[in-house]
């Protein structure tokens, strides 16, 4: 019964959220471009919004690029520079404080939402769930420290690479060998999938649309008034981007 349950678990419902995540953002962009956003609500409180949604996804664009280069990187090439036991404390140190960061701020978010009454008003249930997923998704990665500081040596880490580029070739590993890991690897792991699962029916999809060009964006935007402006009722006035 346990091997059929990791087996479902860590074998089958990763290919399910992967899916789930590709597909579903390619139908919902395709059919529902208006709801292709995360709703703005920063002229209620203001500051909070500030330190929260600046701490959180510093914290949080950190922990996923680590994530990612950390379990997808073969053994092959990061051992040409660093040994596993050094690539381990490099990912708890760096891994800690960037996870606690992403804790703060997103605590800061997620109190903002559920304390402010016109703030919850302009919410969804989406909006508040995929908070609190990702609340918990935090902690659970905080409670990971302590456990990998007692597996120094490296092997929690390559196992759990093992697994993960396995399933990224399409050719997974036999869920068994996770057995041994402590609870909340596992737990960790598979809310961190049904995370990917979500992502096309919440806010998450803005990610999608990042604004990254608007760094470098040339040319001129157009800034409108309802002030008389050179004489006339309305006008147009044009500034840099920049400005």
């Amino acid at each position: 019964m346990q091997d059929t349950l990791f087996h479902i678990l860590f074998v089958w419902y990763p290919y399910v959220c992967i899916s789930a995540f590709v597909f579903g953002s390619l139908i919902r962009y395709d059919r529902e471009q208006y709801t292709w956003k995360a709703s703005s609500s920063q002229l209620l409180r203001k500051r909070q919004l500030f330190w929260g949604s600046n701490l959180f996804h510093f914290g949080i664009i950190f922990l996923f690029f680590g994530h990612a280069v950390g379990l997808l990187t073969p053994k092959a090439v990061y051992s040409l520079f660093i040994t596993p036991e050094q690539k381990q404390l490099i990912a708890i140190v760096a891994g800690g404080i960037a996870g606690t960061v992403c804790f703060v701020g997103l605590t800061l978010l997620l109190h903002r939402r559920l304390t402010d009454a016109r703030i919850r008003q302009t919410s969804t249930y989406m909006d508040l769930s995929i908070l609190i997923i990702l609340w918990v998704q935090l902690v659970l990665g905080l409670i990971t420290v302590p456990f990998s500081l007692g597996h120094t040596d490296g092997s929690v880490m390559i196992q759990l690479s093992h697994w993960a580029q396995g399933i990224v070739t399409v050719q997974p590993v036999d869920a068994r060998t996770l057995q041994g890991l402590d609870w909340p690897y596992l737990v960790h792991l598979v809310l961190g999938m049904t995370i990917f699962l979500l992502f096309p029916f919440s806010r998450l999809v803005h990610i999608w649309s990042a604004p990254v060009k608007f760094v470098t964006r040339r040319g001129y935007q157009v800034v409108r008034t309802r002030r008389p402006l050179g004489g006339h009722a309305s006008g147009s006035a044009y500034k840099p981007a920049s400005e």
